[in-house]
Protein backbone atom coordinates (compact mmCIF):
# COMPACT_ATOMS: atom_id res chain seq x y z
CA UNK A 1 0.00 0.00 0.00
CA UNK A 2 1.60 3.39 -1.00
CA UNK A 3 1.57 6.86 1.01
CA UNK A 4 -0.91 8.22 -0.74
CA UNK A 5 -3.11 5.98 0.48
CA UNK A 6 -2.22 5.35 3.86
CA UNK A 7 -2.54 9.51 4.30
CA UNK A 8 -5.79 9.28 2.66
CA UNK A 9 -7.34 6.39 4.78
CA UNK A 10 -6.14 8.21 7.95
CA UNK A 11 -7.73 11.35 6.32
CA UNK A 12 -10.79 9.41 6.12
CA UNK A 13 -11.06 8.46 9.78
CA UNK A 14 -10.34 12.04 11.12
CA UNK A 15 -13.16 13.26 8.56
CA UNK A 16 -15.62 10.57 9.86
CA UNK A 17 -14.25 11.52 13.72
CA UNK A 18 -16.04 14.82 13.55
CA UNK A 19 -19.40 14.16 14.78
CA UNK A 20 -22.06 16.40 12.69
CA UNK A 21 -25.04 15.77 15.82
CA UNK A 22 -23.07 17.09 18.28
CA UNK A 23 -21.85 19.82 15.62
CA UNK A 24 -25.52 21.05 14.52
CA UNK A 25 -26.69 20.78 18.07
CA UNK A 26 -23.90 23.19 19.25
CA UNK A 27 -24.36 25.55 16.57
CA UNK A 28 -28.51 25.26 16.52
CA UNK A 29 -28.94 24.99 20.73
CA UNK A 30 -29.84 22.06 20.95
CA UNK A 31 -29.63 19.62 23.44
CA UNK A 32 -26.85 17.02 22.98
CA UNK A 33 -27.67 14.55 21.71
CA UNK A 34 -25.18 12.00 23.57
CA UNK A 35 -26.88 12.70 26.88
CA UNK A 36 -30.78 13.10 25.74
CA UNK A 37 -33.42 10.87 23.56
CA UNK A 38 -31.73 7.65 22.29
CA UNK A 39 -28.28 9.21 23.43
CA UNK A 40 -27.49 8.38 19.66
CA UNK A 41 -25.44 11.37 17.42
CA UNK A 42 -26.87 10.38 14.78
CA UNK A 43 -29.97 12.25 12.36
CA UNK A 44 -32.82 10.35 13.65
CA UNK A 45 -31.96 11.37 17.84
CA UNK A 46 -31.16 14.72 16.22
CA UNK A 47 -35.02 14.64 14.43
CA UNK A 48 -36.68 14.22 17.38
CA UNK A 49 -34.86 16.83 19.85
CA UNK A 50 -34.60 19.43 17.04
CA UNK A 51 -36.45 19.21 13.96
CA UNK A 52 -36.66 18.30 10.44
CA UNK A 53 -34.08 21.30 9.92
CA UNK A 54 -31.86 20.15 12.09
CA UNK A 55 -31.92 16.75 11.50
CA UNK A 56 -31.12 17.39 7.99
CA UNK A 57 -28.16 19.34 8.56
CA UNK A 58 -26.87 16.92 10.46
CA UNK A 59 -27.87 13.77 7.81
CA UNK A 60 -25.53 15.67 5.00
CA UNK A 61 -22.66 16.77 7.64
CA UNK A 62 -23.15 12.53 8.08
CA UNK A 63 -23.09 11.81 4.75
CA UNK A 64 -19.94 13.88 3.37
CA UNK A 65 -17.54 12.81 5.81
CA UNK A 66 -17.59 9.71 4.10
CA UNK A 67 -18.18 11.35 0.29
CA UNK A 68 -15.21 13.81 0.37
CA UNK A 69 -12.32 11.51 0.95
CA UNK A 70 -13.53 9.08 -1.56
CA UNK A 71 -13.60 11.53 -3.88
CA UNK A 72 -9.93 12.56 -3.20
CA UNK A 73 -9.03 9.04 -3.93
CA UNK A 74 -10.86 9.05 -7.37
CA UNK A 75 -8.67 12.07 -8.04
CA UNK A 76 -5.41 10.30 -6.60
CA UNK A 77 -6.37 7.05 -8.89
CA UNK A 78 -6.77 4.95 -6.17
CA UNK A 79 -7.42 0.91 -7.05
CA UNK A 80 -11.24 0.24 -6.20
CA UNK A 81 -10.22 -1.89 -3.85
CA UNK A 82 -8.58 0.83 -1.43
CA UNK A 83 -11.82 3.53 -2.20
CA UNK A 84 -13.84 0.85 -0.22
CA UNK A 85 -11.35 0.66 2.85
CA UNK A 86 -11.35 4.68 2.72
CA UNK A 87 -15.36 4.53 2.87
CA UNK A 88 -14.47 1.98 5.52
CA UNK A 89 -12.46 4.13 7.44
CA UNK A 90 -14.50 7.43 7.43
CA UNK A 91 -17.35 4.92 8.59
CA UNK A 92 -14.99 3.71 11.62
CA UNK A 93 -14.59 7.60 12.25
CA UNK A 94 -18.05 8.07 12.89
CA UNK A 95 -18.44 4.67 15.03
CA UNK A 96 -15.55 5.59 17.23
CA UNK A 97 -14.76 9.44 16.50
CA UNK A 98 -10.84 10.78 17.98
CA UNK A 99 -12.73 14.22 18.95
CA UNK A 100 -15.44 12.61 21.16
CA UNK A 101 -14.00 10.10 23.40
CA UNK A 102 -14.17 7.27 20.49
CA UNK A 103 -18.07 7.49 21.93
CA UNK A 104 -20.25 7.78 18.04
CA UNK A 105 -22.92 7.19 16.25
CA UNK A 106 -24.33 4.16 14.48
CA UNK A 107 -22.92 4.75 11.26
CA UNK A 108 -26.23 4.62 8.86
CA UNK A 109 -25.59 7.74 7.16
CA UNK A 110 -22.37 8.05 7.02
CA UNK A 111 -22.19 4.37 5.34
CA UNK A 112 -25.08 5.64 2.85
CA UNK A 113 -22.07 8.55 1.43
CA UNK A 114 -19.82 5.54 1.34
CA UNK A 115 -22.15 4.12 -1.33
CA UNK A 116 -22.85 7.35 -3.01
CA UNK A 117 -19.68 7.65 -3.96
CA UNK A 118 -18.88 4.51 -4.71
CA UNK A 119 -21.72 2.67 -6.02
CA UNK A 120 -24.92 4.39 -6.80
CA UNK A 121 -27.19 1.70 -7.68
CA UNK A 122 -26.27 -0.03 -4.64
CA UNK A 123 -27.47 3.13 -2.61
CA UNK A 124 -30.84 3.34 -4.51
CA UNK A 125 -30.87 -0.43 -3.18
CA UNK A 126 -30.16 0.29 -0.12
CA UNK A 127 -32.49 3.22 -0.03
CA UNK A 128 -34.97 1.69 -0.65
CA UNK A 129 -35.06 -1.16 1.47
CA UNK A 130 -34.39 1.51 4.33
CA UNK A 131 -37.52 4.07 2.97
CA UNK A 132 -39.37 0.83 2.63
CA UNK A 133 -39.04 -0.89 6.06
CA UNK A 134 -38.76 2.66 7.90
CA UNK A 135 -42.61 3.50 6.61
CA UNK A 136 -44.24 0.11 7.55
CA UNK A 137 -42.34 -0.45 10.74
CA UNK A 138 -41.53 3.57 11.52
CA UNK A 139 -38.34 1.99 13.05
CA UNK A 140 -35.00 3.18 11.81
CA UNK A 141 -32.99 0.89 13.96
CA UNK A 142 -34.65 -2.06 12.35
CA UNK A 143 -34.55 0.27 8.85
CA UNK A 144 -30.99 0.18 8.99
CA UNK A 145 -30.39 -3.42 9.61
CA UNK A 146 -32.11 -4.57 6.70
CA UNK A 147 -30.60 -1.95 4.61
CA UNK A 148 -27.67 -2.63 5.13
CA UNK A 149 -27.95 -6.64 4.86
CA UNK A 150 -29.55 -6.04 1.46
CA UNK A 151 -26.73 -3.93 0.24
CA UNK A 152 -24.58 -6.37 1.21
CA UNK A 153 -26.59 -9.12 -0.73
CA UNK A 154 -26.85 -6.84 -3.72
CA UNK A 155 -23.48 -6.19 -3.91
CA UNK A 156 -22.24 -9.93 -3.88
CA UNK A 157 -23.99 -10.07 -7.25
CA UNK A 158 -23.75 -6.28 -8.58
CA UNK A 159 -20.71 -4.55 -7.88
CA UNK A 160 -18.10 -6.79 -6.03
CA UNK A 161 -15.02 -4.78 -6.19
CA UNK A 162 -16.58 -3.17 -2.69
CA UNK A 163 -17.88 -6.19 -1.28
CA UNK A 164 -15.50 -6.84 1.45
CA UNK A 165 -15.20 -3.10 2.87
CA UNK A 166 -19.30 -3.05 2.18
CA UNK A 167 -19.71 -6.12 4.11
CA UNK A 168 -17.47 -5.15 7.12
CA UNK A 169 -19.65 -2.00 7.43
CA UNK A 170 -22.33 -4.08 7.22
CA UNK A 171 -21.28 -6.29 10.05
CA UNK A 172 -20.35 -3.14 12.39
CA UNK A 173 -23.54 -1.78 11.68
CA UNK A 174 -25.73 -5.16 13.01
CA UNK A 175 -23.10 -4.82 15.91
CA UNK A 176 -23.49 -1.23 16.66
CA UNK A 177 -27.34 -2.15 16.69
CA UNK A 178 -27.33 -5.26 18.85
CA UNK A 179 -28.95 -3.09 21.70
CA UNK A 180 -31.71 -1.84 19.17
CA UNK A 181 -32.18 -5.83 18.43
CA UNK A 182 -32.48 -6.31 21.79
CA UNK A 183 -35.28 -3.04 22.37
CA UNK A 184 -36.63 -4.85 18.88
CA UNK A 185 -36.77 -8.38 20.23
CA UNK A 186 -38.90 -6.67 23.65
CA UNK A 187 -40.99 -4.03 22.00
CA UNK A 188 -39.59 -1.01 23.87
CA UNK A 189 -37.69 0.02 20.56
CA UNK A 190 -38.49 3.98 20.24
CA UNK A 191 -40.00 4.48 17.01
CA UNK A 192 -38.90 7.43 14.36
CA UNK A 193 -41.96 9.54 15.44
CA UNK A 194 -41.28 9.19 19.09
CA UNK A 195 -40.69 12.79 20.34
CA UNK A 196 -37.96 13.69 22.75
CA UNK A 197 -38.60 12.62 26.90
Amino acid sequence: MDLPTIALLILAYLTGSISSAVVVCRIMNLPDPREFGSHNPGATNVLRLGGKKAALFTLIGDILKAVIPILIGYALELHNRNLGWVGFMAFIGHLYPLYFNFKGGKGMATYFGALLALSPILLLYGLATWLITAFFSRYSSLASILSSLAVSAFGFYIDKKYFFPLFAMSLMLIWRHRSNIKRLWLGTERKITDKKT
